[in-house]
């Protein structure tokens, strides 16, 4: 029985313990506590959840085999080297850490552990079927692969202190919303290997980081695409990708899939819009946060990475640096 520990216990906390709840319930995991520096959080999160809460993070990782670190993204190296010195193994929040060069330091330090990154998205069903068609060759060679990303964010989420800034999270709508799609779209695509790229903050918020950032790219399998992100965009609209193939089309639409097989039926897969685009952020579903988890507890028991191992989602940061370095320098960026 795996004892699971929480490092963190704001907002991100609510969809991975309702995740935790289900395999808790299914004999999967026991939920040993979590931990957070803040009284006033570890108090709401007690009360909440009904769950022990530690005052240290010792006491967490003492009594935890794996641990969720759900901090903001400049706390996840030292959180995730204190981790791996006991010996546990981390399922940690997106981004790995604020630069790519935290993130490879992050992975260097887990080398004997196992290590998984929050890319829930992978694990949406639409997202599985849409892999699977393009794994077994069924879209042919993939020819055009884009990704937009139009959400909103208002005033409130901004409230709290140091939210859109560098020094607390790394970056803006690339680093922080947008990298579950680009992610995405680089694990159904494969990577990029060169791209142009402009990124701008808008006069809406006081905040230091992009928060509209557009992009064309292409794939090292020659695809060419596009990437639209940006949270000025009221009130939200559902994440959206778009890949077309030598053997059909598809367009992925939060956890809606149309698949366009040449000479088959349209294949439509239907989970619904609601991808946390609007001004509630957490308005998704936990489902694929559960799936995400058991796949970690069967990588653990198997002693397999995980699908969504802590190495694969350092492509997507390198990525997101170079679109950020292509906007600053005005030129194309080879990565």
């Amino acid at each position: 029985m795996i004892r699971v520990g929480l490092i963190g216990l704001g907002m991100a906390a609510q969809p991975h313990m309702l995740a935790l709840r289900d395999l808790e319930a299914e004999g999967r995991l026991r939920l040993a506590g979590g931990f957070s520096p803040s009284a006033e959080r570890r108090a709401a999160f007690a009360t909440r959840w009904s769950v022990p809460v530690f005052d240290s993070l010792d006491a967490v990782i003492a009594a935890s085999d794996l641990l969720l670190v759900l901090t903001p993204p400049g706390a996840h190296l030292p959180m995730v080297q204190a981790a791996a010195a006991a010996g546990r193994h981390v399922l940690v929040e997106k981004p790995l850490e604020i630069t790519a060069e935290r993130a490879q330091r992050l992975l260097d330090a887990a080398a004997g552990i196992t290590l998984a990154v929050v890319f829930q998205h992978r694990f949406r069903p639409a997202s599985l079927r849409l892999k699977q068609a393009i794994d077994s060759g069924a879209l042919g060679k993939l020819l055009s692969c884009s990704a937009s990303i139009r959400w909103w964010r208002d005033a409130a989420y901004f409230a709290q202190p140091g939210r859109g800034m560098k020094a607390r999270d790394g970056g803006g709508v690339l680093l922080t919303q947008s990298i579950h799609t680009l992610d995405l779209l680089l694990h159904l695509a494969g990577p990029v290997d060169r791209l142009a790229a402009l990124a701008v903050t808008s006069p809406l918020r006081s905040i230091d980081t992009e928060d509209i950032a557009a992009a064309t790219l292409r794939f090292a399998s020659g695809a060419i695409g596009v990437l639209d992100a940006t949270t000025v965009a009221e009130p939200g609209f559902p994440e959206r990708i778009e890949i077309a193939g030598t053997g059909g089309s598809a367009v992925l639409v939060a956890e809606r899939l149309e698949l366009h097989l040449k000479g088959q039926p349209v294949e439509i897969l239907d989970r619904g819009l609601a991808g946390g685009g609007g001004a509630d952020p957490m308005a998704f579903d936990h489902g694929p946060h559960r799936s995400m988890i058991a796949e970690v507890l069967d990588a653990i028991a198997a002693k397999r990475p995980p699908s969504n191992s802590g190495a694969s989602g350092l492509s997507v940061q390198r990525t997101i640096e170079a679109i950020l370095r292509s906007a600053r320098e005005g030129s194309f960026v080879t990565l």
